[in-house]
């Protein structure tokens, strides 16, 4: 298993996604979680809302069935949605929203905590005095965000003191904007335009890991690209690689985020155990520089 380093912290690049641990079967999310950890996957991604909090519980369960030490796990959580209503970076929320996530995950801490997308509404002060609060407590010892742009980090900065060390972004072949905006660079062209601040860039310099969400994902929600007739050429392309390295489809996808040089950890959504191994895989491959090309080029992205 390949790891990312920063802030004290050493991650596997394969994270586990926690978002549909809600609807799985008892026996089959013990035995997923079981062969997550054998596999040195030990980060799990929960957030509050998944499930309306359910995702955590099952989790919880699991994991005492199973006799797993707290220390041998890494606990992430997101807070600050309200499903279709709002968002509330507010201290009172954060502080609510860890205390549930605590008591659901039955934990004393979490490893990490992420702001759960942006909250237009944010006060910098709110959020320090939350993060300050859940730190010196011992109850939250790294802190990040997610869809962030730079200026809404630096803006959160103004008044956070603790690291920012993660920032949690959609990206994979078929949503790679934060990569065609650097390379269309100067050009009037649909990829030339970021929609993002020239975030990936951002966290390079600022040593914050960009952990992908969906990446297998194109759009907002609006499909799977393994096996879409929509992408053909890519499917082709990832399948030629694959067999090359004797690995599956969704490897090359999760080596060829890996193969950009910021610091990432993909994000699985998968409860299938043969699915989480089958993508793990990815980690132990590295694409060549013009493996890496064909793989952009073929999901319909351009090379001026």
């Amino acid at each position: 298993m390949k790891y990312v380093e920063t802030e004290g912290l050493r991650l596997p690049a394969i994270a586990v996604g926690c978002m549909g641990f809600a609807n799985a079967e008892k026996q089959q999310l013990r035995t997923f979680i079981a062969k997550a950890m054998e596999g040195g996957m030990n980060f799990f991604d929960h957030a509050d809302i998944y499930g309306r909090g359910a995702c955590e519980t099952a989790f919880a369960e699991a994991v005492k069935d199973l006799g797993i030490a707290r220390e041998d796990m890494i606990l992430q959580s997101k807070c600050g949605i309200i499903p279709k209503t709002m968002f509330d970076f507010s201290e009172k929320h954060i502080l609510e929203a860890v205390e549930g996530s605590l008591e659901r995950l039955n934990t004393d801490y979490l490893d990490c905590l992420l702001l759960h997308r942006p909250d237009e509404l944010m006060q910098p002060e709110e959020v320090a005095a939350a993060f300050d609060k859940l730190y010196t407590s011992g109850k939250v010892r790294h802190f990040g965000v997610s869809n962030m742009h730079p200026y809404q980090i630096e803006l959160l900065k103004t008044a956070v003191g603790q690291q920012i060390y993660a920032d949690q972004l959609q990206f994979s072949p078929a949503h790679a904007g934060m990569i065609s905006c650097n390379i269309e660079a100067n050009m009037e062209t649909e990829g030339g335009i970021s929609r993002d601040g020239y975030i990936l860039n951002y966290c390079r310099l600022k040593n914050i890991i960009v952990q992908a969400w969906s990446p297998f994902r194109y759009g907002f929600f609006a499909g799977v690209f393994l096996n879409d007739e929509k992408f053909v050429k890519l499917n082709d392309v990832l399948a030629e690689i694959g067999q090359k390295y004797g690995v599956e489809k969704s490897a090359v996808v999760a080596a060829w985020i890996l193969r950009h040089p910021a610091k990432t950890q993909v994000i699985t959504g998968t409860v299938n155990p043969s699915h989480l191994a089958e993508i793990a895989a990815g980690a132990d491959v590295t694409l060549t520089r013009e493996e890496w090309y064909r793989i952009y080029l073929a999901a319909g992205h351009i090379l001026p």
